[in-house]
């Protein structure tokens, strides 16, 4: 088994097993321990994202959070500030930002005391289904790409200054039990094992850019077309040059330079034209003094 498959392996069977624990009801009322040999810097980090990940879906979600997280403990070249740096941002990354998760935060405002008050957010149609159950949700998918709907943008009001608005909230925020069977949960959970499995494959190839690795994961956050532009633009600098540096195809020399130059090049363009080019760029060049080196 190659280390790919092994990791995507070990990833899926523990969403898959925490997905089984939350479906059957089997949700431990006590927070998951914090994992052996974390390093003292980072216990606040790991404990404020077991509180969040508690909050906004279960127990066994946090479990989950915190075996991703011993993957990381003990290992060489993590030290504790990089432990802190990952998990932050997957705590960030796993609490997304969907439908539900809004309405969870407008209810928080009023338990906190704060004024009501009236959101409006935009949302793609893709990404309201996507909150849906997959049973439910793909076929409605399947409908809106015949009649060219998917990437329709619709504003949706998010109320805690009435009622009515309140008790919307409160039926929007009660789907969190279905959000580990929805659509987007299992691209997040495919997006959290990737990001992790580069940060691994970092450490081994090329530790120098791990850290790059690990703050990529901010060039992802909110939702509608900020997120999608964000996520298409990771994938295209994950894709285009760091799998192929780890994979031996490209040797780049600097990878954490040529990541913050084409996180540098991206712009909210959905063509994706000037990182593309940055990309292309970064690659030709380091080919060509590849070539160069082997010629002399």
């Amino acid at each position: 088994m190659t280390e790919t498959s092994r990791v995507s392996d070990d990833g899926i069977l523990s969403s898959l097993r925490y997905l089984f624990a939350d479906v059957i009801g089997e949700e431990d009322d006590a927070p998951p321990s914090l994992p052996e040999g974390l390093p003292e810097i980072a216990a606040s980090v790991v404990g404020d994202g077991v509180h969040l990940l508690i909050e906004y879906q279960g127990t066994s979600y946090a479990q989950l959070y915190v075996d991703r997280v011993k993957r990381f403990i003990d290992r060489p070249g993590v030290d504790g500030t990089m432990l802190c740096d990952i998990a932050r941002l997957m705590a960030k990354r796993m609490a997304y930002e969907d439908p539900i998760r809004i309405a969870q935060l407008k209810l928080a405002e009023l338990d906190a005391g704060r004024p009501p008050s009236v959101e409006v957010r935009m949302f793609r149609f893709d990404e309201l289904i996507g909150a849906l159950p997959a049973i439910a949700g793909e076929p409605v998918l399947d409908a809106l790409d015949t009649v060219g709907w998917r990437h329709k943008r619709v504003s949706i009001r998010f109320s805690n200054a009435s009622r009515v608005g309140i008790g919307r909230l409160k039926l929007e925020a009660a789907l969190k039990r279905w959000r580990l069977y929805s659509i987007r949960y299992a691209e997040e959970r495919a997006w959290v094992e990737r990001w992790l499995h580069m940060i691994s494959r970092a450490l081994v190839k090329q530790p120098r850019a791990t850290p790059a690795v690990i703050d990529s994961a901010d060039m992802i956050a909110g939702h509608g077309d900020p997120y999608r532009h964000g996520l298409a633009d990771w994938h295209a600098i994950i894709d285009g040059l760091a799998k192929p540096t780890f994979d031996g195809a490209l040797p780049l020399a600097d990878l954490a330079g040529a990541m913050a130059e084409a996180r540098a090049a991206a712009e909210p363009d959905r063509r994706q034209v000037a990182l593309k080019r940055a990309i292309a760029e970064i690659r030709a060049r380091t080919l060509a003094a590849a070539a160069n080196a082997a010629a002399g």
